[in-house]
């Protein structure tokens, strides 16, 4: 059942500034992680510290999501979201002013405490101030900014890392933040709290068992797994294959571009009805899993044709399956729902690398490619046995 929002809808104006909430998310992400090992004199020189401080942003995010979502849905967005853009401004700040390499860590637990707090409050927001028949385009829209900040945050951190250190970085990073926080103060509306029925553990263990979470949050964390091996193993497997780092740079943007240019495509597919969800995910699944096999194909071919299938099938995945959660979750838990989707995504990030890793430990990088491949071409037919039955399908 589909759930219209009771909150005023947003004119198109209001949407920007969550949008930029996307963006800095992921900017902040990417952005800092590629360039902690940079060369300057304040980078990261020990794998094993470089590991740390990756693995406590990431941390954070995983047992923090959920648990702001919910803060959310009690007491509204906005102030979710402005306290988490406050907070990652500060936490940025916090190492650009101290400059050493003790705050550093206390500083990217700040920026991965803060992401959790405003990045489900803002794609909580994007359904709640969009009715059903918007929120694929919203969806996709916020999508492509994501997308836009995971492509240029090691783009334009390296270049300010090299002109200033990680120091000039993370101040970058403190006055996008805050200039995105006034920005959200002065032009989204306020997003009241809906009156909630009290909801025990079984409640929601219930809820986010049920076919309609479970579906698309598969799907996400599927997309974001194959999204990630892209980035990280495609270099790998373009070195091996002889070809130099500007065109293995070359085959991972094609890849993120791919993703931002299909994913508003996506969304407009959805609103006028050219596109429905069950489709769209299970088209989207197929095709990330042929982009997986496409590098297993030796040479440029195999890196440019996993890199443009891998973008087009998680650019169709993520604003269908927002969407789609946003359909099927009563408005005064949005919150909740989106942080325990976004915490489905993270587990994907983090397991779909350890997975190809493992294998190709063991083997080759093609098998472990070929590993996860298998697993999202299965996913499709775990989404139809999860996929709810219609009253025509009941019978």
């Amino acid at each position: 059942m589909s759930h219209q929002p009771i909150a005023p809808v947003a004119p198109r104006r209001a949407m920007w500034p969550l949008y930029a909430a996307g963006f800095t998310t992921a900017f902040g992400a990417h952005g800092i992680a590629a360039n902690l090992g940079g060369f300057s004199e304040d980078a990261v020189t020990s794998l094993l510290v470089l590991g740390g401080l990756l693995a406590l942003y990431d941390g954070a995010e995983v047992l923090l999501k959920p648990v702001f979502g919910s803060l959310a849905d009690r007491i509204g967005g906005k102030p979710v979201l402005l306290g988490g853009l406050i907070a990652f401004a500060g936490a940025s700040a916090l190492y650009a002013i101290a400059d050493s390499p003790g705050w550093l860590w206390a500083a990217r637990l700040g920026q991965g405490a803060a992401a959790s707090a405003f990045s489900p409050s803002a794609s909580a927001m994007v359904a709640r101030l969009n009715p059903a028949a918007k929120r694929g385009r919203a969806f996709g829209s916020y999508g492509f900014y994501k997308s836009i900040g995971y492509t240029l945050g090691p783009l334009l951190g390296g270049v300010l890392v090299w002109a200033g250190g990680l120091r000039l970085l993370f101040t970058v990073m403190a006055a996008c933040a805050a200039a995105v926080a006034v920005w959200a103060a002065l032009t989204v509306p306020v997003v009241p709290p809906l009156p909630r029925k009290r909801q025990t553990v079984a409640d929601l263990a219930r809820r986010l068992a049920d076919r309609s979470f479970l579906a698309p949050t598969a799907a996400l964390a599927a997309a974001t797994a194959a999204l990630s091996v892209g980035v990280g193993f495609l270099p790998v497997s373009g070195a091996a294959a002889g070809l130099g780092t500007v065109a293995t740079g070359a085959a991972v943007s094609v890849l993120a571009a791919t993703a931002a240019v299909v994913q508003p495509k996506a969304g407009r597919a959805l609103d006028t009805g050219r596109l429905t969800t069950g489709p769209g995910l299970l088209g989207g699944l197929l095709v990330t899993a042929a982009g997986l096999a496409a590098a297993m194909l030796p040479g440029l071919t195999g890196v440019l044709a996993a890199a443009a299938l891998i973008g087009t099938g998680t650019g169709l995945i993520t604003p269908l399956g927002f969407a789609a959660l946003a359909a099927s979750t009563p408005e005064e838990r949005m919150g909740q729902t989106m942080g325990s989707a976004e915490l489905g995504r993270e587990l994907g990030d983090a397991g779909g690398p350890l997975l190809v890793a493992a294998i190709a430990t063991v083997s080759t990088l093609t098998l472990g490619y070929a590993a996860l491949a298998v697993l999202l071409a299965a996913g499709p037919l775990l989404a139809l046995a999860l996929r709810p039955r219609t009253p025509q399908t009941a019978k």
